[in-house]
């Protein structure tokens, strides 16, 4: 299967098609350390199963079947639960043990770890950033709370543009040892860089501005409001109890900041777990892991109006965004993490439903791919009602 891949380096590993192999062997490229599981992992059970070939979507004026959306959207692993019962599944460029790099998944999931710690009393979200890190004084972040930083609502200059050779993004990969040491200038890590960035003219609160280094910044206030690494945090609080099947990994700085933003590596059928327990509404296993009141924030408290003044507008015109997550329509009950190179998990409530995908999209964001894995999404959920 990963044999005849073109085997990927720093300089291209992001580049198709060296990313078909390299988004599958991060932990050969760039620094991780591990998120360990326990044994015996918790079984996904097998259901009546989805016919893809079969199953039309009709998108752009265009008709073709779920299996040919797949392969149009670069799949590398597909999973589709119906009532925690797997129903399809395609493993086509990677195996099932593979730990995939997931980018901006990796957001919601550290954000479902900050609710677990808002429950336990260790987190204030209303609270100021500088509470947690004084670090960040004389930054954007000063006087930000960690609710703007959850709800990407902080007044900051950042530009996210992923193809920029000389812009915020390509000097924030170098401080994450993404590239090469040397292809640009910069911060001296991950935490340096996001104590650096400046505030923009507007108050906080008022838009939602898509900007990865925050929740690089909620990882490092996590740790500190925890008192503990991150990866053995998430090991010990949600991969362990999970019962998930494989260790997950998280990409490193050169100093050991964890890229929370971005840097989580899991395989196939432990993202589909994750999906399952919020799917849930955060018990998974016999076992509470994230509050139930967390996901019900999630789901019902996004600030419409942040989100209108916001760039992702065209993406989804009345959706939400709420402690990493996106709630694409609010008389819905849609619940959606995404990722860069078409990474997502997609929880439909009233279908029953939840749907993982791990790709290499050529193009970090691609609009008409990600419209049409949200059709290809909701016709397999108008399927499983």
């Amino acid at each position: 299967m990963g044999s005849a891949l073109p085997k990927a380096t720093l300089e291209n590993w992001r580049e198709h098609p060296y990313s078909v192999w390299g988004f599958t062997h991060v932990d050969s490229l760039i620094p991780v350390v591990p998120v360990p599981t326990a044994p015996p992992p918790s079984p996904l059970r097998q259901g009546k199963p989805l016919d893809l070939a079969r199953l039309a979507i009709v998108w752009a004026g265009s008709r073709r079947s779920a299996e040919a959306a797949l392969e149009e959207t670069f799949t590398d692993g597909f999973l589709v639960l119906k009532d925690g019962e797997v129903v399809a599944e395609r493993l086509i460029n990677q195996t099932a043990d593979a730990r995939h790099i997931v980018f901006s998944v990796s957001k919601s999931i550290t954000a479902a770890l900050a609710g677990i710690l808002v429950k336990d009393g260790k987190l204030d979200p209303e609270a100021r950033v500088s509470r947690y890190v004084p670090e960040v004084e004389g930054s954007a972040y000063a006087d930000a709370t960690v609710r703007h930083v959850l709800d990407m609502a902080v007044s900051i200059r950042f530009v996210e543009d992923y193809l920029d050779p000389q812009g915020d993004v390509a000097r924030y990969r170098a401080a994450m040892g993404w590239n090469p040491s040397g292809a640009m200038q910069g911060a001296d890590g991950i935490n340096a860089f996001v104590t650096s960035l400046p505030k923009a003219d507007h108050p906080h609160g008022r838009r939602f501005h898509y900007v990865s280094p925050n929740s690089d910044l909620l990882g490092w206030i996590i740790e500190r409001a925890a008192g503990e690494n991150f990866a053995e945090l998430l090991s010990r609080l949600v991969w362990k109890p999970m019962g998930m099947a494989h260790d997950a990994c998280i990409t490193v700085d050169r100093h050991g900041a964890p890229r929370t933003a971005g840097g989580l590596c899991i395989s196939l059928g432990d993202l589909a777990r994750f999906g399952e327990m919020m799917r849930n509404k955060g018990r998974f296993n016999g076992q509470r892991i994230v509050p139930e009141e967390w996901v019900n924030d999630i789901l019902h408290q996004g600030d419409a109006a942040a989100w209108s003044r916001g760039e992702m507008v065209n993406l989804f015109p009345d959706g939400r965004y709420r402690s990493k997550w996106y709630v694409p329509d609010p008389s819905s009950s849609v619940l959606c993490a995404i990722g860069i190179h078409g990474q997502w998990i997609y929880i439909d409530y009233d279908a029953g439903m939840v749907a993982v995908k791990q790709s290499s999209q050529p193009v970090p964001a691609d609009e008409a791919l990600d419209n049409l894995t949200y059709a290809m999404f909701q016709a397999i959920a108008d399927e499983l009602r």
